[in-house]
């Protein structure tokens, strides 16, 4: 036979929670959910109101004397953006840098392929920062 399993002594870890004290703690879990919710959403608006956003698509090492990037940028369609572009070192230092002024368009993505000149040889490029026309 088997023993049942012991009980701890009573009030050894606190008092009994009560059906009271039950309810509160479901209502503030539910609370910090709605607030964790709130966060959330919060921070996911900020994303999507993001005016001009882009992604580093490729880049080609031409020599130490340049290098071709390509990337998309992506504005609500009329609006221009200008995007800082840069080569960078082996020790990641910037060898090469050029703002590039992306013109208005009717669509909502456009791929530019932009030629940055260089101090010395790249080993790798992308797009630092984009920001919307005034």
């Amino acid at each position: 036979m088997v023993a049942p399993a012991p009980r701890t002594p009573v009030g050894r870890y606190g008092p009994e929670p009560t059906a009271a004290t039950r309810r509160a703690q479901r209502w503030a879990m539910a609370a910090l959910v709605v607030v964790a919710m709130l966060v959330l959403g919060w921070i996911g608006s900020g994303v999507l109101r993001d005016p001009v956003q882009w992604k580093t698509i490729g880049f080609r090492v031409d020599g130490a004397a340049s290098t071709q990037v390509t990337f998309d940028v992506t504005t609500d369609p009329g609006v221009g953006a200008t995007c800082r572009v840069q080569a960078l070192s082996s020790s990641y230092a910037q060898v090469g840098v050029l703002d590039v002024e992306v013109p208005p368009a009717a669509e909502r993505t456009r791929r530019v392929t932009v030629t940055v000149p260089t101090v010395q040889e790249a080993v790798s490029a992308t797009v630092d920062a984009c920001s919307p026309l005034p």
